[in-house]
This record gives structure tokens, C-alpha cells and sequence, in this order.
């Protein structure tokens, strides 16, 4: 079976990952929250994305207790926010995420940045996936050059990178270096944030006209396509269910996945869209 239509991906660390995942950025904790989460679980969701600076760590925790679903079933992302930079503030970041979650370890922790002691907090993290607080540990938002600085000076490579990809903006040179190391490519923004270039394309609208899928399904199996990993951010039911329903076979994607390749600006959305404030 080929990559794209497999439902985890092998990280260069050994360890699988599920290849798409429920993204909570900016959704504040709380009841409606934790129901939300744990529906998403029951639809068959496995990948969690959070961060402490989201502050929705408890609930997170508390969902995922509460679900029925076993924790070795569950693949949880949290991250480390520059403040936390440093190998020793790092370390006691790293503890206080865990005990917010209420969980013995997280699958995969990240640096959301390149800033600061960055080498000394992923250093924390290298140290913490020995003690087995971590399984994984990588980085957000690096570009080749800051990856390449980053591993000359640590020892474990990273398995993710995620950073804002989507038809628009398709990290090509970036996804090279990626691949030199095994370093998979996690897409954060993936469907462009709403963003009216993509929701009007022409070339994404005929798309899913003709295989009677919607415009985020044609986006986010694009992205599966490409080998990514992907976290769209909805809390409604009707959309999390169609943002799963990307593998049937009757989804064929070999006549039209380089007229999606075509479209590539390099342009970020999340710049566009800082600069509308």
C-alpha cells in the first residue's frame, strides 16, 4: 500500500504517527471544549495538537481521561514557547506540561520556534526522551538553514518540523532538506486559514466538483498526498468527520495532483493575514 493512502507515518525515530489530527490553537479550555475533544476521539481521531502557551493543556488532559480511549491509542503534541527556552528552564517546562496533562509522557514535543536558547531547550528535550518523559522530539517553523544549525549542535534529529504549508505556499525547498534527514513535514495552516485565494480557486473548486468532495477535503488529501502531516482546527462535529473521510478509493488523485503542484505562490497566508490586523 502506498504512503498516501496509509493512516500513520513512520518517523525517523521509529516511532508511528497518525497523519491527521485535531489542531487547538487558540481554543480555550473548558466543558464545551473537553466534550468537542472527546467526540473527535470517538469519530476515530488519534493526533492531538496543543501547546502550553494555548492554554488548553488541562483540558486536554482531563478529555482524554475521560474519552474510553486507551492513552497508548492517542498521539499527543504539545510545545515549548520561547520563554521556556534554556536546557534548565526547559526542563521544568517540560514538567509542568505534564503535569497540567496529567499523563506519565507526550508522543511528540516541539520547539515553536528558532529564537534564543533554542540549542539548550532542545538539548531538555533530547535529555527528556531518554528519561522517557518524550517519545519524539522536533521543532516548528525552521527553515534548511536553522535546521542545519540546530542538528550541528544536538545529537538527536528531529523527527516533525511543522511548519504553515498548503497549496500556496508548498515549502519546496524546504521538503528537500526534509527529506535528507527523514524529517517529516507537519502542516499547520493547512487548509491556508480560510484564506479567499484558496476558497475561490478555480482549479481546487472543479476538483471537488468532479469527484463530489468539498474544497477542504480536496486540500487536506493534497497534503496527504505529499507525504504531510496535517491538524485542521474545527470543533464542528459535521466538518471533523469530513476531514476523516480522506482514504476511500474512490478518491483518485493522479489527474489532478499537479495542477495543485502548479498553484504554488510562496506566499504565507498567516503573513497576509497579520498584516489585515
Amino acid at each position: 500500500m502506498e504512503q498516501h493512502e496509509t493512516k500513520t507515518l513512520r518517523l525517523n525515530d521509529g516511532n508511528s504517527m497518525p497523519r491527521i489530527g485535531m489542531g487547538f490553537y487558540q481554543v480555550p479550555e473548558g466543558e464545551d471544549f473537553e466534550t468537542s475533544l472527546k467526540t473527535g476521539l470517538q469519530m476515530g481521531y488519534r493526533l492531538i495538537d496543543t501547546a502550553a502557551a494555548y492554554q488548553n493543556e488541562r483540558s486536554i488532559g482531563k478529555a482524554i481521561h475521560e474519552s474510553g480511549v486507551k492513552r497508548e491509542e492517542i498521539f499527543l503534541t504539545t510545545k515549548l514557547w520561547v520563554q521556556d527556552y534554556g536546557f534548565e528552564n526547559a526542563k521544568r517546562s517540560i514538567d509542568g506540561a505534564l503535569k497540567r496533562l496529567g499523563l506519565e509522557y507526550v508522543d511528540l514535543l516541539l520547539l515553536y520556534r528558532p529564537a534564543g536558547d533554542a540549542i539548550g531547550a532542545y538539548r531538555a528535550l533530547e535529555a527528556a526522551k531518554k528519561e522517557g518523559k518524550i517519545r519524539s522530539i522536533g521543532v516548528c517553523n525552521h527553515t534548511t538553514p536553522q535546521l542545519t544549525a540546530l542538528m550541528r549542535e544536538t545529537s538527536v534529529v528531529p523527527a516533525v518540523n511543522q511548519v504553515e504549508c498548503h497549496p500556496l505556499q508548498q515549502q519546496l525547498k524546504l521538503r528537500r532538506e526534509l527529506e535528507r534527514h527523514g524529517i517529516v513535514l507537519e502542516s499547520w495552516f493547512p487548509l491556508g486559514h480560510g484564506s479567499k485565494r484558496l476558497r475561490l480557486n478555480e482549479t481546487l473548486g472543479a476538483i471537488a466538483e468532479k469527484h463530489g468532495k468539498s474544497l477542504s477535503q480536496v486540500i487536506l488529501r493534497w497534503h496527504l498526498q505529499e507525504g504531510f502531516v496535517v491538524i485542521p482546527k474545527s470543533s464542528n462535529p459535521g466538518h471533523m468527520r469530513e476531514n476523516l473521510d480522506l482514504f476511500p478509493s474512490g478518491f483518485p488523485t493522479g489527474t489532478w495532483r499537479p495542477s495543485v503542484r502548479c498553484m504554488r505562490t510562496g506566499i504565507s497566508e498567516g503573513i497576509q493575514r497579520t498584516r489585515k490586523k
